[in-house]
């Protein structure tokens, strides 16, 4: 049986964007399979796999998910286990995340749990916001009555191994909007002739940007940031007669966020009307659900940390970063919960980040305690 750092290393070597998880299933499904099982539920619709440890005795029905997909970064480091992949890297900890669940998945096959069921998620498509409504959509966990749901995430720049986690939202909720205007082109030597969107572009943005409110620990916080913004084209021949604005918008609750995507469409249907024949559209992207954590699952990580006499901290406000766990801490009685990954460890999605290999046993013995008090 390959060496679990070994094996976190050969992950990262096949690092696969969001929903062209090929190999990396296949690696993990290999892994599962010689863990034994009671059996795997396979998904049609994407790259996710259930193991399924059934003890065949009443009791609780715990899940644990991991995720596995890479993000499009360009790794430029020289690590020996560089990213086979040009242009896709794990940057987030996906890796890692993958390689703790697969050790549990191997404990779960050496000490059987003695009554209830363990579900061990293994989860494609993080990164787009995809992969959890998949698993959602086709109903993968629709027989099992799911006492709780338990996911982590490595938090670069906190001591390492601290446990970080709280009541309520964990993380933000998240979209993406995409505004495209359309507007009439010209010959560029006769721009009134034209219908152009950059009065209305340059508005939108500067209305929608104005007003943001960055402390998160404020119910009314909302962050929205601007990632595109687009006028024409490059032809030197032609008024411009297009344009594009692309968001993101996050906010505390879901909640907050649904208010201020109502206000966004406002805000473009009002710059809009203000210009003859300009046209437009509003699209949502990515959607993350905040990670809204239920007390007695936080109760159950606080314990889980304080058995390891791990340090346990407790957070005042959420992460500005969406994690698609979330629409199973809505769905089901859960927690996703923070491992520091180290004072000194680069930013999630940082080129020369990487996971750092001594959290995979932290991070296995916390889940297998965790597993432990939940089964009680």
């Amino acid at each position: 049986m390959i060496d679990e750092v070994d094996l976190r290393h050969r992950f990262h070597q096949i690092a696969e964007r969001s929903g062209a998880e090929t190999k990396t299933r296949a690696l993990i499904f290999c892994e599962l399979s010689s863990c034994a099982p009671t059996r795997i539920i396979e998904s049609q619709c994407g790259n996710h796999l259930i193991a399924e440890f059934d003890s065949g005795k009443p009791g609780r029905t715990i899940l644990l998910r991991a995720d596995f997909d890479a993000v499009g970064v360009a790794e430029t480091d020289s690590l020996p286990y560089h990213s086979e992949n040009p242009g896709v890297a794990h940057k987030c900890g996906h890796d890692g995340h993958t390689v703790i669940l697969l050790s549990v998945a191997r404990a779960l096959h050496k000490n059987p749990i003695n009554s209830g069921k363990v579900l061990l998620l293994f989860q494609a498509a993080e990164e787009t916001g995809a992969g959890a409504q998949q698993v959602i959509n086709e109903q993968l966990l629709a027989n099992y009555s799911i006492d709780y749901a338990f996911a982590l995430h490595n938090i670069p720049e906190q001591p390492l191994g601290t446990i970080l986690c709280n009541e309520g939202s964990f993380s933000c909720s998240v979209i993406s909007c995409e505004i495209l205007l359309q507007g009439t082109t010209s010959h560029a030597s006769e721009p009134l002739k034209a219908v152009s969107p950059l009065s209305a572009a340059m508005q939108i943005t500067e209305t929608l940007l104005a007003d943001n409110c960055y402390d998160l620990s404020s119910k009314n916080c909302k962050i929205t940031t601007l990632v595109e913004l687009h006028v024409g084209t490059p032809d030197y021949g032609v008024t411009a007669g297009e344009g594009a604005i692309r968001l993101t918008l996050r906010a505390r609750t879901d909640e907050r966020l649904k208010q201020e995507m109502t206000r966004v469409e406002s805000v473009v249907a009002e710059e809009v009307a203000k210009i003859q024949n300009l046209k437009s559209s509003v699209n949502w992207l990515e959607y993350f659900a905040a990670n809204e954590n239920h007390p007695n699952a936080v109760n159950i990580v606080k314990s889980a940390a304080q058995n390891l006499q791990l340090q346990y901290i407790e957070k005042t406000e959420p992460y500005s970063w969406g994690e698609d766990f979330g629409l199973f801490t809505q769905k089901y009685v859960g927690a996703m919960f923070g491992v520091g990954a180290g004072v000194n460890c680069l930013p999630l999605h940082h080129p020369n980040y990487d996971f750092p290999d001594s959290l995979l046993r932290i991070g296995k013995e916390l889940f297998l305690m965790i597993i432990k008090l939940s089964l009680k």
